[in-house]
C-alpha cells in the first residue's frame, strides 16, 4: 500500500471506468479529458500497488482484486452524494426520484395501484420501477427499494418481513368449462400445466420448500411470469398465480387448493444510508403498509 490513502477523484474514475467499461466513457461521464481519467487509474494502481484493468478486444477488463473493490466504492459514493443531501436539506425535503425493483407479477399487478396513491400525496417524488425476476444489488445502488421474495442476508440493508404470499393453482373458467375441473393431482397429467422453460436457481432450490419442479412437467412453457398470468387468463391451461391477485380477478378460478399452495416470504429492503432521506422512509413505510393489505386480501 502507498503511504497516502487514494484520494476519493481517483475512486470516481474507478467507478467510471468500471460502468463504462472505456477510458473515453468514463471521461464522458465525469466531463473529464480521456488522458486525465488515465492518470487518475494509473496513479490509483500505483498508490495501491496492483492492476484494476486489463486491455481486451472489448475494452478495459476489471482485474479480480477491482471487482473485490467496487462495491465498497461503490458504498463510499452512495455515502458521499448522501452526505450532500443532508448538508443541502433535501435529505429532509419530499422530492427526487426513489428507485424500486419487483418480481415481473408484483411490479406489474400489484405496485402500479399502490404507487399511484404515493404520487398523490407527494407528486415531487418521481418513481423508477424495474422488473426484474432478478435479484438486484442494493448494495451496489442499482436500486434504492426492493420487494422481494427471500430474505436479504446483507447485513448493511434494512429488511423488513410484510409476510407471506401463496400462490395457488388457477385457470380460466372456460378452460375448466372445455376440459373439466381437476379432483386430485395424478388430474392434472390430462390438462395443459403451464409453467417455466429454464430452470433458475430459485426453482432449484423449490425441493428445500418441498416442492420439486422440472419444464417437462409443464405443456406450456414461458420463463416470463406475466406471459405464464396472460395464458391461464386466456384459457390456455392450469397455472400458478398469487391467491391474493387471483382473488381481485373473477375470471380466475382457483382448482386444487388442498394439494398445492406455495408459501412465499415477501420482503422490503434499502439500504441503511438511505433512511435518512424521508422520501426514502416515506416510501418504505407506505409500500410496508399497502403490500401487508395486498397480503391480508384487504
Amino acid at each position: 500500500m502507498g503511504a497516502r490513502d487514494p484520494d476519493w477523484t481517483l475512486w470516481r474514475s474507478f467507478l467510471a471506468v468500471i460502468n463504462e467499461g472505456s477510458l473515453s466513457g468514463a471521461a464522458r461521464t465525469l466531463r473529464l479529458t480521456q488522458p486525465t481519467v488515465g492518470r487518475h487509474i494509473a496513479e490509483l494502481e500505483a498508490t495501491l500497488e496492483t492492476a484494476l484493468f486489463t486491455r481486451s478486444q472489448f475494452g478495459l477488463e476489471p482485474t479480480a482484486t477491482a471487482m473485490e473493490l467496487a462495491p465498497h466504492a461503490e458504498s463510499m459514493a452512495a455515502t458521499a452524494a448522501n452526505l450532500v443531501r443532508i448538508a443541502s436539506g433535501e435529505a429532509d425535503e419530499v422530492r427526487g426520484t426513489v428507485r424500486i425493483t419487483a418480481s415481473e407479477i408484483v411490479g406489474a399487478e400489484v405496485l402500479p395501484p399502490i404507487l399511484a396513491a404515493f404520487r398523490e400525496r407527494y407528486s415531487d417524488v418521481s418513481v423508477e420501477l424495474v422488473l426484474s425476476n432478478q435479484t438486484e444489488d442494493l448494495l451496489r445502488r442499482q436500486v434504492d427499494i426492493a420487494v422481494r421474495m427471500v430474505r436479504p442476508t446483507q447485513s448493511a440493508l434494512v429488511a423488513k418481513k410484510i409476510g407471506a404470499v401463496t400462490i395457488g393453482l388457477h385457470a380460466h373458467p372456460r378452460y375448466l368449462a372445455a376440459h373439466g375441473k381437476p379432483a386430485h393431482v395424478a388430474d392434472l397429467q390430462r390438462h395443459t400445466v403451464i409453467g417455466f422453460d429454464t430452470e433458475t436457481p430459485s426453482i432449484r432450490s423449490l425441493p428445500s420448500l418441498g416442492l420439486s419442479l422440472t419444464r417437462e412437467m409443464f405443456d406450456f412453457r414461458t420463463d416470463s411470469d406475466l406471459a405464464q398470468l396472460a395464458a391461464i387468463r386466456a384459457g390456455v391451461g392450469i397455472g400458478g398465480c398469487q391467491v391474493p391477485l387471483a382473488r381481485r380477478q373473477p375470471e380466475l378460478v382457483r382448482v386444487l387448493p388442498d394439494a398445492f399452495a406455495l408459501d412465499l416470504d415477501v420482503w422490503l429492503a434499502m439500504h441503511e444510508d438511505l433512511r435518512p432521506i424521508r422520501r426514502m422512509r416515506l416510501m418504505f413505510d407506505h409500500l410496508g403498509k399497502e403490500l401487508g393489505r395486498y397480503l391480508a386480501g384487504a
